[in-house]
């Protein structure tokens, strides 16, 4: 839906007149592919209060999709491109977090493919329960898990340890304070992941261990919808350390400050597949591919 983009632009752009400017159209000309779009979902995306535009909750699930289907027209492109040039890949199905699959994924996946250029890879995406499930259900090849998972029938290879980390925008007051611990985030406004994902279970145990209550303006899955609207919504939010590229942050004028309750409490991220995945070459490489990539990046 060619809308739908146009809408994420609106989004990330907080104005109607710099979206347009964007996209190199007039303003009212953007005004009426909004209208459209509302009107074919038949709910309300924006709250119009005087110039600005606010969310609603049905926009704020429009916009998640919104993400995932650049994504998934980026990789329609490049597996048509494939097909132009007579490719005939070898296929891997890989299970993980949405999270992972834009952050940590694509830089382990261009590390594999390095040696395995052909394979056509697919990613299905769920909590971690689920894409348990998947795995055991052999609907997927491999798992990568915010988690160790210890059950019969299943390999479970760890990976790297991972802590939270606080992420602000560059001129947020807490950025340049001399201090920073966890009774600061009582009260402070936040997004953070959608409840029921590891990491959000994490927060939630952090912050009743530590009394505190922050001010949750939205829950979202998406890593990368959470990173730009931070930025753009001037709030804070909690990400895994491993998610957050210098690029990335510069990227979208954000800062990270470490507190010393979060360092402390950390997550095992793993591969888990069964006994017979275990026992195939493609399955086996990739996995000695992916311990390989992590123990460069730990070294590094």
């Amino acid at each position: 839906m060619e809308n739908m983009d146009v809408f994420a632009d609106v989004v990330e752009q907080q104005s109607l007149n710099r979206a347009a400017q964007l996209l190199n159209i007039s303003q009212p000309a953007l005004s009426r592919k909004i209208m459209n779009l509302e009107e074919s979902l038949g709910v309300r995306l924006f709250e119009r209060k005087g110039k600005r535009l606010e969310l609603t909750r049905a926009g704020q699930i429009c916009y998640e999709y919104a993400i995932q289907m650049r994504q998934l027209d980026r990789e329609f492109i490049q597996a048509m491109n494939r097909f132009k040039i007579g490719e005939l890949p070898a296929s891997l199905t890989i299970g993980a977090s949405l999270t992972t699959l834009q952050s940590t994924l694509p830089d382990l996946i261009s590390f594999y493919t390095g040696g395995s250029p052909n394979t056509d890879i697919k990613a299905l995406t769920g909590k971690t329960h689920e894409i348990v499930s998947l795995v055991k259900d052999h609907k997927v090849d491999i798992g990568l898990v915010a988690s160790h998972i210890e059950q019969p029938g299943l390999h479970c290879d760890s990976l790297f340890d991972d802590h939270l980390c606080l992420v602000l925008p560059a001129l947020h007051e807490l950025s340049s304070a001399s201090s920073v611990g966890m009774r600061e985030l009582d009260h402070l406004p936040m997004i953070l992941f959608s409840k029921g994902t590891w990491y959000r279970i994490m927060m939630d145990e952090i912050f009743h261990r530590h009394n505190v209550f922050p001010n949750v303006k939205m829950e979202i899955d998406s890593f990368e919808a959470i990173l730009r609207l931070v930025s753009t919504m001037g709030t804070a939010t909690l990400l895994p350390m491993s998610y957050l590229r210098s690029r990335l942050l510069e990227n979208n004028d954000l800062c990270i400050r470490q507190l010393p309750e979060l360092i402390q409490t950390k997550r095992t991220t793993s591969l888990v597949y069964t006994d017979e995945a275990a026992r195939d070459g493609a399955i086996r490489f990739f996995v000695e591919k992916a311990k390989e990539y992590f123990a460069r990046t730990d070294a590094g």
